[in-house]
This record gives structure tokens, C-alpha cells and sequence, in this order.
């Protein structure tokens, strides 16, 4: 239920908490328990002067999510949990999927559950993913939304719980005013898996691998670990992550002190809005330009790259064939588009479609992940020369992450991110090779991506 307060502030901390005690108080009253499924109740009030971000950095609870949208025009921040699905075998995405909607569907208020999945079940686990399972969508406890403009503070329950446990959750959030004064460490160590060396013989083993019509594009990533000598707060690296990025999909999941994930992903996976979607294809990249002149330079050669062209084209054919079984219309820029980012641009073509009667989320995700943009093409094939070849356990870099909400979805696949483990970050991005490629321009490209972060790490 939705409850507007205007007259609210951020300096009335006790009202805040107040109101949302009465609201709960009264919602568990007129609960109607349900036979097979927790009933989740939702308090909300709006707030004037809360900002998402710099109060989730505040928090000290040890479970964490945030989300923003590309746009900003709608933002989650959240700590604590109220409910979570999560598991560590192979996923069903039927069978999530399927959970997740029937946890949703007892919901009073519009909730949201923010989570994730590997980005292959296959192969060698490392331990410092455990945190995060082979999948784990979670309902926040308490969090700040806004969206167009308008702030709520909201909390979730189970009908099931006790409201003394909440209120006590409850009365040690912190509201301020003003941004916590919580600082970055430097870097004091970098390590890269593979080196420049494992890098060239991955690169090149792959080139000798193509066959004509059976194998065209594999992405390969790397994986740089920098040092810290304490550890790293994960919203606060988030919030300068977001502060230096433009145009990117903003997350952070955090399941447990010292373990985080954290990205500016430019890349939709899909959007739903009932039986509407929207994707896009992204492939193909040069850096931004140190001048306008040059800038423009850099977007007429991507643009009319052969190579780039080409490996931006599987990824488009391999999405509309994809779509084209679970939607009635569907409609595609006729050629890409240039998308600039803070430090790179891409090129992109935009789906937009109607889905078919009957389609769920988990037809879109099994059939939408892994893209091209960050598998390959055949994907199947690819698949098997990541694995071989990486040495490293990709975890949820480039899986699906998002939020699954009653009518709507919106999924982005996990690139330019990073993985907090206590006092190391790891982090990810990988490069397309298809013919043409060669070693060193591919981990320049792979250096660029993942340049928002170092930028941000050097500032520290």
C-alpha cells in the first residue's frame, strides 16, 4: 500500500520509522495468510532530501543492493533481506523464474526482488564467488526508491515474522543529511590473469581454431586483481563508479560483508513491461576521443570498420532469430547506431517487440543469454573455448543480473564489473576475437573497458 507523506523530511528520522511501524501494524491485521506461499507485506512513505546512494553507503547491515536504470529515472537502493531464493546447482530458469513470480504474486505493494545468475554452470567454481550461489534474487528489508523525481523509503515483511525484530532492523538505519565522509583506498598491487604473455597465446590459439562457417567469433576475458591494505566499501565504490560513468546500467549485489558485486554495464539484456520487450545489440568499440574532432574520428571508424561491422552482426542475427519465436511484431534499427560512453563507444542496434501470448521470463533468458557479445558465435563452440582457455572462474561476470518485479523484468548482462573479496577487487572485461584480430589491439580494448574503474582506483 501506497502512503504519502509530503510534509516527510530526512531530518525526521522518527517519523519516518513511525509511520512505517503503523503501516505494518496494521497490514499484519488484515494479512490473509496464503496456503502455499509467504504473504509479503510493504510499508511506504515518501521522503524529501533522501539520496539512494549516499544512504545505502551509511548502512551497516552486511547484505546490500542497488540498482539504477540507464536513464535514471528509476533507482533502488537496498540493505537487509526479507526473503531470498537462492541456489547453488543448476539453475531452471523455469523453475525460478516460476518461484520468484508466485513470491511476487502474494506481495500487498509493488516489490522487487534484485538478484543474479552465473554466467555458466559449468566448469570449476571459485571460492570467492560461494557468497554469491549459482543464483540469488533477493527482497530487500528496507530501501530507498525513486523514481521520476520521487523518493520513498519503504520497508518489506513476511507476514510470518515478528515486528519486533524489524523494528529493532528499524531503528539502527541511518538517515543523514548529508554523504558519509567514507573514503577509497589506493591500489597497492595489480595482477593480471592472464598476463600480456597468456594473453597472446589465448588469443592466438583461438585465430587457429576458426573454421569457415563453423566457428567465426570467441570472447575471451581477463581478469585484473588490484591490492588494497584494507578493505573496500562496495557502495562507495559504486558511487564514484557512477559519478565518472554515463549512459550505464548501475548495480551492486552484496550477499555478506567483504563480498560484492559491482558494475556500469551499457548492455541490456531485455526489458519487459508486461508483454512488451525491449533489447539491443551491443558489439564493436573504439575509445573516446581527447577532442571533438578526434572523437568523431574514432565513431566514422568504428562505423565503417569491416571487422567491427562483422562481429556486430552476429550478435544481431543471433537476437532476432531469438525473438522472432516469442514475438508477434518485432521491430530493428536498420543499421547501428554509435553509443558514447565516458571512455568508450560502441556500436548498438535497438529491438522492440510484442511478445506472444503465453511467453515468460525464463523463455527470455534461456534463449537471450549468452549474446554473442559475450560468448561467441556458434555460442555452443565458444562456450567450450572459454572454458579451456580462461583461467579463471567468470562467476557472474556477463550472467544476467537485474530485477524481476509483478508485471515488469529488466535484465543487463554483467559487464565493465568487478568483484569486492575484502581487500581485493577483482575485475573483468573481455574482447570479441573474430579474424582479423590481434593480441595487443584486443588488450588495449580490454584495458579501455575497464578504465572507469582504474580511473577511479588512481583518484583514490
Amino acid at each position: 500500500m501506497w502512503t504519502t507523506l509530503k510534509q516527510i523530511s530526512i531530518y525526521e528520522a522518527d517519523r519516518i520509522k513511525e509511520a512505517i511501524v503503523a503501516q505494518l501494524i496494521r497490514d499484519l491485521r488484515e494479512a490473509k495468510w496464503h496456503s502455499r506461499q509467504p504473504v509479503i507485506l510493504r510499508a511506504e512513505v515518501r521522503v524529501e532530501g533522501l539520496d539512494a546512494l549516499s544512504w545505502l553507503c551509511a548502512q551497516r547491515l552486511g547484505s546490500r543492493g542497488y540498482w539504477s536504470d540507464r536513464d535514471d529515472h528509476f533507482e533502488l537502493a537496498g540493505v537487509g533481506r526479507a526473503d531470498v531464493i537462492t541456489g547453488d546447482s543448476g539453475v531452471d530458469y523455469r523453475v525460478l523464474m516460476g518461484m520468484l513470480h508466485d513470491r511476487i504474486a502474494t506481495a500487498r505493494g509493488n516489490v522487487r526482488y534484485l538478484g543474479g545468475l552465473r554466467f555458466s554452470m559449468d566448469g570449476p567454481k571459485e571460492e570467492a564467488w560461494d557468497p554469491f550461489k549459482a543464483y540469488r534474487f533477493i527482497l530487500p528489508r528496507f530501501e530507498v526508491v525513486t523514481r521520476n523525481s520521487t523518493t520513498t523509503f519503504a520497508c518489506n515483511m513476511l507476514a510470518s515474522e515478528n515486528l519486533k525484530t524489524i523494528e529493532a532492523d528499524l531503528s539502527a538505519l541511518a538517515f543523514s543529511e548529508t554523504d558519509p565522509d567514507i573514503r577509497l583506498p589506493a591500489p597497492v598491487a595489480r595482477h593480471d590473469h592472464p598476463d600480456q604473455e597468456g594473453w597472446v597465446a589465448n588469443v592466438e590459439a583461438s585465430l587457429d581454431s576458426f573454421e569457415p562457417g563453423k566457428y567465426e567469433k570467441v570472447v575471451l576475458a581477463r581478469k585484473a586483481t588490484f591490492e588494497f591494505n584494507e578493505p573496500l566499501n562496495a557502495a562507495v565504490l559504486l558511487r564514484s563508479l557512477k559519478e565518472d560513468t554515463s549512459q550505464c546500467f548501475h548495480f551492486c549485489f552484496q550477499p555478506a560483508s567483504g563480498a560484492a558485486f559491482v558494475g556500469a554495464s551499457p548492455e541490456r539484456l531485455y526489458r519487459r513491461d508486461r508483454d512488451l520487450i525491449r533489447t539491443e545489440a551491443i558489439a564493436g568499440s573504439r575509445p573516446r576521443g581527447i577532442s571533438p574532432e578526434e572523437d568523431q574520428a574514432f565513431s566514422r571508424e568504428l562505423s565503417r570498420s569491416e571487422k567491427e561491422l562483422r562481429e556486430h552482426r552476429y550478435v544481431v542475427r543471433d537476437i532476432r532469430k531469438s525473438l522472432m519465436r516469442f514475438c508477434s511484431v518485432l521491430d530493428a534499427d536498420e543499421k547501428p547506431s554509435v553509443l558514447k560512453l565516458s571512455r568508450c563507444q560502441h556500436l548498438v542496434t535497438i529491438f522492440r517487440g510484442k511478445l506472444r501470448q503465453g511467453v515468460k521470463d525464463a523463455d527470455l533468458l534461456e534463449t537471450l543469454h549468452p549474446t554473442p557479445a559475450v560468448g561467441g558465435w556458434p555460442t555452443a563452440r565458444a562456450l567450450q573455448e572459454i572454458a579451456s582457455l580462461e583461467p579463471f572462474d567468470r562467476g557472474w561476470y556477463a550472467g544476467p543480473v537485474g530485477w524481476i518485479g509483478k508485471d515488469a523484468a529488466q535484465f543487463v548482462v554483467g559487464i565493465r564489473s568487478g568483484l569486492v573479496e575484502g581487500t581485493r577487487l577483482h575485475l573483468f572485461s573481455g574482447a570479441g576475437i573474430v579474424d582479423g584480430s590481434t593480441p595487443e589491439k584486443e588488450w588495449d580494448e580490454i584495458e579501455n573497458k575497464i578504465s572507469d574503474f582504474v580511473a577511479v582506483l588512481t583518484l583514490a
